[in-house]
């Protein structure tokens, strides 16, 4: 019995001594004690890159591939179930200028396949599949510049010398950048994330409710668009935050 005491007496005296430590251990932790009732911040992303300036200015009478072609291939033709890269329908794939330029025929749009399914009269056969739109017109007739000026992999900076975010309307600039990067997946048929952006009220509304800029910005939590390609720039990002801080004019 008195062994057994022993033991228990000095158990007691042993824990006495450890605890204190343990708990200087414990202070000792980067993090310190954890208080249920903290909350995490998550810092701001940060913020985006000056306006390149540099480069080449663009021309209106020349059509770039990298600002102009690429973005309404991949906006209205890559999307999924179509010519992207994991869908590939028929080996074709639009997310690039080595797979586009093997579709057409420099100077010459009249033997050119994607020219050709653009302006076919088929819905079998045009591009975009039914029930997605026809290009437009304009949209025709840039592609066939485009091809007829020689299919260059060429680019322009659209910011070239200033980026100027003065009176910045909906028709004048949102509309037609919205159409040519954006309006293939957020179109009248199967909108992306239910999302339109095909008219003024549409665009408008996504506008006010922080998505537009944050997804164009690719600020954290929202989804990035362009989804299939490459992100805005500098200068389109800052003219599209300009629209909507002065109103939103139409």
């Amino acid at each position: 019995m008195k062994n057994f005491l022993l033991a228990v007496f000095v158990g007691i005296a042993l824990i006495s001594l450890l605890l204190p430590a343990c708990r200087h251990e414990l202070g000792q932790l980067p993090f310190g004690p954890i208080d249920p009732t903290d909350t995490i911040v998550i810092p701001p992303p940060p913020p985006p890159d000056p306006v390149d300036t540099s480069g080449v200015p663009c021309s209106p009478d020349t059509v770039y591939f990298q600002n102009q072609i690429l973005p309404l291939l991949v906006s209205n033709c890559a999307m999924s179930a179509c010519h992207d890269v994991q869908s590939h329908q028929e080996g074709i794939i639009l997310t690039n200028y080595t797979n586009i330029r093997q579709k057409v025929v420099p100077f010459n749009a009249s033997q050119s396949k994607i020219y050709k399914s653009i302006i076919d009269t088929d819905p079998g056969d045009r591009m975009p599949r039914p029930p997605a739109p026809a290009f437009t017109p304009e949209q025709k007739n840039l592609v066939k510049k485009w091809i007829e000026q020689g299919a260059l992999n060429n680019v322009c900076n659209e910011s070239y010398g200033q980026c100027d975010t003065m009176n910045i309307t909906y028709t004048a600039y949102l509309q037609p950048l919205l159409a040519s990067k954006c309006v293939g997946c957020h179109g009248v048929t199967n909108p992306g994330g239910g999302i339109k952006l095909t008219s003024y009220a549409e665009v408008k509304a996504s506008a006010q409710s922080g998505k537009l800029y944050g997804s164009i910005a690719w600020l954290y939590g929202f989804k990035l668009m362009p989804q299939s390609g490459a992100q805005l720039s500098s200068c389109q990002i800052s003219k599209v935050k300009a629209w909507v801080d002065s109103g939103m004019p139409q």
